[in-house]
């Protein structure tokens, strides 16, 4: 059964992906071992959400990491 209209992805971080899913698939999964029981006894497969993947990224999420001073002995 192939939905008629496509699947548009969510923020969840795994989709369900295949003949029966297409690209990006059902993308419904917090976990890896969710979508992998899901998948399981299927022709599916679980692949990475590409709008998680690809997501741009939050100011200020990282902090900079500086290299540590050289000290004269």
């Amino acid at each position: 059964m192939t939905p008629s209209t496509p699947i548009r992805p969510t923020g969840y971080p795994w989709c369900l992906q295949g003949r029966d899913w297409g690209y990006p698939g059902q993308c419904q999964f917090w976990t890896y071992n969710q979508c992998m029981a899901t998948a399981s006894g299927t022709v599916s497969y679980c692949g990475i959400n590409p709008l998680v993947a690809f997501a741009q990224q939050r100011r200020g999420y990282w902090r900079e990491v500086r290299e540590p001073k050289s000290f004269r002995y």
